[in-house]
């Protein structure tokens, strides 16, 4: 029997946990875990909402979600855990997908926390709109 690693297993379970934040805030799923030489996208959804650059019209938004799932906080929170080098991997990330995709409408990169308590039991699930921005 092949033993599960514990923190792809915590990992999982958060992306499910973020995935229905998502979908229950009214985005729509487009894909999951799509890899580039640069890294991976989490989550790729869409959501409707204005486009203030072009007016405030509302129209299709491209969301690329980085999940963090933290058990405890020893090490700081979920959301604690998006760094400076995490966040440049991100957009290297988002651009990749925006350019091997041709998007050509507006596009953001949220992040979505889990955290869970030393014991793994549900504490918080937190959608951050716009959480890394573009330098």
């Amino acid at each position: 029997m092949n033993a599960i690693d514990p923190r792809r297993r915590l990992g999982t379970a958060g992306e499910e946990l973020a995935t229905q934040k998502l979908l229950d805030g009214g985005l729509t799923i487009v894909e999951r875990n799509w890899r580039c030489r640069e890294g991976e996208v989490d989550i790729v959804a869409q959501e409707v909402a204005p486009d203030f650059v072009h007016g405030g019209t509302p129209g299709a938004w491209l969301v690329l979600v980085e999940v963090r799932t933290r058990r405890g906080s020893a090490f700081g929170t979920a959301l604690q855990s998006i760094t400076a080098r995490k966040a440049r991997k991100m957009r290297a990330v988002a651009h990749c997908y925006v350019q091997e995709h041709g998007w050509c409408g507006p596009w953001r990169i949220d992040v979505v926390g889990v955290q869970m308590d030393g014991q793994g039991h549900l504490l918080a699930v937190e959608h951050v709109r716009n959480a890394v921005g573009d330098e």
